[in-house]
C-alpha cells in the first residue's frame, strides 16, 4: 500500500500501530506527514482527539489539497487496545475535520473481531487472499541474482518454497530467507563441484541449512551476518551433536515428556517389576537369581514391548513431580505423541477399552528429555543387563533405596 501511494504521488501518512505507544504519537505522525514539523509542534503535550481535530482544521484551511489525503493504519487490530472513541473517530474523520481524507485500515483479522461494541461507521471491506505457491514463485523469482541465470534462481525458489510454504507465506519473510540462504545454495557451484542443472546435489547441500533456518522463521533473533557466522561455527563443531536422533530437538509439552519417559520404562521394563520400582512400600520381595532364557539378553536388543494404557498411566502418575488429575488433556497428549510417531499404537483403532502402545524413541532421546524435566538418568552397562539409575527426581527417597530400574 505504501509503495502504491508513493508511486502515484498521492499525499499520504503511513502509521504503524505497533510503533504508536500512545495516541499522541499517532496524531504527530499524521500532522507531520501532511503539514510538516510546524503543525505537529502545535499539539499540546498530551493531546486529545479534539486537539488533533482543531489543529488539523487550522492547517487544512492554510494548506488546502486538491487530491484526497490518505491515512494508512498498519496492524489496525491494535486499535482495539486504544481509547474507546479513537476507532469510531477515525472512521468518521472526514466529517470531523471537514476535509477530503480517507482512512485505510490494514489488518490480518476480519473486521468482526475488532468492531467496537458501542457501534461505529461501517467501512468498506476489501479482502486480499494469500498468495498461492505459484504466485509466490513468480514474485520471488524477480529478485534473481545477476551472476546466475533466471532458470537457476527459479529452481532455488522452488526448493525454498517446498520447505517453507507450509509454515510461512509472508512475502517479506520469504524474501529474507531467500537472500539469506542463496549463497549457501551456490557454494558447490562456485567450487566447481556441480553444474546448474544438477538439482539433486544442490538440494542435498542446502537441505540441512534450510531445516535449521526453519527453527527461526519470523524470530529474527540474529542478523544475517551473525547467522552466517553461526552456520560456519556449527559446521566446524558438528561432532558434538552427532549420534542423537533428529527427534531430540522436538519441543514437547511438560506432561508429554513425562508420558514419554513412562512409555519408555513400560516398553523396556517387565511388568512384574513395576511394583518394586514405582511403589514406596511394596513389601518384601523374594530375591532369586533365576532368569528366563529371553531375560538373559538385553531388552534393548529385543526391542520395545507393547504395554496397555492403564500401565502407562500408572507409571506416569508415579514419576511425575506433582499430582495430576486424569483429564482429557492427558489423553489428548498421548494421541499427539502417536501422531508425532514417538509412540506407536499396536492395537486396533476400534479397540477403545484397552489400547496398547509401544515406545518408538531411543535411549539418547529419553536422556535428553529427562534432562529437560530435571530427572537425570545415568546409564550403566554389564554383561547381562543395562541399568538406569534415577539420580535426581521427584521420588528420589525411595528410588535411591531400590537404586535401579532393570531393563
Amino acid at each position: 500500500m505504501h509503495v502504491l501511494l508513493k508511486e502515484l504521488e498521492l499525499p499520504h501518512a503511513t502509521v504503524g500501530c505497533v510503533e504508536c505507544l500512545s495516541v499522541a504519537v499517532l496524531f504527530e505522525q499524521v500532522l507531520l506527514s501532511f503539514f510538516g514539523c510546524d503543525a505537529a509542534s502545535l499539539l499540546p503535550r498530551s493531546p486529545s482527539l479534539s486537539d488533533f481535530v482543531r489543529v488539523y482544521r487550522q492547517q487544512r484551511s492554510q494548506c488546502p489539497s486538491k487530491q484526497t489525503r490518505y491515512i494508512v493504519m498498519e496492524k489496525a487490530e491494535l486499535l482495539r487496545d486504544a481509547d474507546a472513541n479513537l476507532l469510531p473517530a477515525l472512521l468518521r474523520l472526514q466529517e470531523l475535520v471537514e476535509d477530503n481524507v480517507t482512512v485505510v485500515l490494514l489488518s490480518e483479522i476480519v473486521w468482526d473481531k475488532f468492531r467496537p461494541n458501542t457501534g461505529c461507521f461501517e467501512p468498506l471491506l476489501l479482502h486480499f487472499p494469500d498468495y498461492s505457491k505459484g504466485e509466490l514463485q513468480q514474485v520471488l523469482s524477480r529478485d534473481k541474482h545477476p551472476s546466475y541465470s533466471a532458470e537457476f534462481y527459479s529452481s532455488y525458489i522452488n526448493i525454498l518454497l517446498g520447505v517453507f510454504f507450509s509454515v510461512c507465506r509472508d512475502l517479506r519473510e520469504l524474501r529474507h530467507l531467500a537472500a539469506l540462504n542463496f549463497p549457501k545454495f551456490c557454494e558447490p557451484l562456485a567450487e566447481g563441484k556441480v553444474k546448474e542443472t544438477d538439482a539433486h546435489k544442490l538440494w542435498r547441500n542446502i537441505e540441512p541449512h534450510l531445516k535449521k533456518a526453519m527453527r527461526t522463521v519470523y524470530l529474527r533473533e540474529v542478523s544475517s551476518l551473525q547467522w552466517e557466522q553461526m552456520q560456519q561455527t556449527e559446521e566446524r563443531d558438528t561432532a558434538a551433536v552427532r549420534g542423537l536422533s533428529a527427534h531430540t530437538h522436538v519441543e514437547l509439552p511438560y506432561y508429554s515428556k513425562f508420558l514419554l519417559i513412562a512409555a519408555y520404562l513400560a516398553s523396556y521394563n517387565p511388568a512384574r517389576t513395576d511394583k518394586r520400582f514405582f511403589l514406596k512400600h511394596h513389601g518384601k520381595i523374594r530375591k532369586t537369581n533365576f532368569l528366563k532364557k529371553n531375560e538373559k539378553t538385553s531388552n534393548h536388543l529385543l526391542g520395545p514391548k507393547p504395554f496397555p494404557l492403564d500401565r502407562l498411566l500408572a507409571i506416569f502418575y508415579s514419576v511425575v513431580d506433582s499430582r495430576v488429575a486424569p483429564t482429557a488433556s492427558i489423553f489428548s497428549q498421548i494421541s499427539s505423541l502417536v501422531t508425532l510417531q514417538l509412540l506407536t499404537q499396536v492395537s486396533h483403532a476400534d479397540q477403545l477399552d484397552a489400547p496398547k502402545y509401544k515406545c518408538a524413541v531411543s535411549m539418547d532421546f529419553i536422556c535428553a528429555i529427562s534432562r529437560c524435566v530435571c530427572t537425570c538418568f545415568l546409564i550403566h552397562g554389564s554383561r547381562r543387563e543395562n541399568r538406569i539409575v534415577q539420580v535426581n527426581g521427584p521420588f528420589t527417597s525411595f528410588l535411591l533405596k531400590e537404586n535401579v530400574f532393570f531393563l
